[in-house]
């Protein structure tokens, strides 16, 4: 894909937007850690163990799930916004979006059908899929890119940032707790110190407690001790539950 002058101005001027709100900064992240380490999964399975070959299958599964979500998400509240302001501008994006719902629909087919193939079959199925699937990842990659690049510029020169977080809400509101969940399971993670912060110390107010614990409890085996710590100090609480946080 060529980028323009204007855009590659575009895309210049958005690697100094970090201030700006971004709505597609948090869940991108979220998107490519599961996009890659499910795509990792698949390709360590080993086809002539039934458990791997599930747990392959389940995998890609939940990815097409969310991914599907996502492109649903963006068509209704984001490219709205978008052509409202600057139209013509998610004419490439959409069109891509249509070709990612047939993809998903193939992907998920295919691990559907992966646990219940005959033994002598499952080893170039696995394969098959595992060599589907990144050029899925690769797809979704460069398709990412153009998002938070163009646009994101577009975005930031048609709307407040008030405006942009009205649109975030609004979106966020119709997403039903379990997929909300996988969400922060895979994007939080993804964040720096900061972001991680961030997000969680904004949840901590809106959010019931035990809701908030939850997320908690997804979160911290998947960082660092180090990122933990500073997450923990960030909001207050103490790094060990039950102890008490010093003052």
């Amino acid at each position: 894909m060529q980028f323009t002058q204007q855009e590659m101005n575009q895309l210049a001027a958005a690697s100094t937007s970090s201030s700006r709100e971004n709505l597609y900064a948090g869940i991108h992240k979220a998107l490519r850690a599961m996009m890659t380490d499910t795509l990792l999964a698949v390709g360590r399975a080993d086809p002539s163990d039934p458990q791997d070959v599930a747990d392959a299958s389940g995998r890609v599964i939940g990815l097409m799930d969310l991914c599907e979500a996502h492109v649903q998400h963006e068509n209704s509240f984001v490219h709205p916004a978008i052509e409202a302001r600057t139209p013509g501008v998610c004419g490439e994006v959409a069109q891509d979006h249509v070709a990612h719902l047939h993809h998903i629909q193939r992907l998920r087919a295919a691990a559907q059908q992966l646990p219940g193939l005959d033994d002598p079959l499952q080893a170039g199925a696995l394969h098959a899929l595992y060599l589907e699937l990144s050029l899925f990842v690769a797809d979704n990659l460069q398709h990412m890119h153009v998002e938070e690049t163009r646009h994101n510029a577009a975005l930031w020169s048609a709307y407040t940032d008030a405006e942009l977080r009205a649109i975030h809400d609004a979106l966020v509101a119709t997403i039903p707790p379990s997929e909300m969940m996988q969400v922060m399971r895979w994007m939080l993670p993804q964040m720096h110190a900061l972001e991680r912060l961030q997000v969680l110390g904004g949840m901590r107010q809106g959010a019931p407690a035990p809701v908030f614990q939850a997320v908690l409890d997804v979160v911290q085996p998947h960082l660092s001790p180090r990122d933990w710590a500073k997450l923990t100090q960030g909001l207050g609480l103490p790094a060990v539950p039950g102890l008490v946080a010093a003052v």
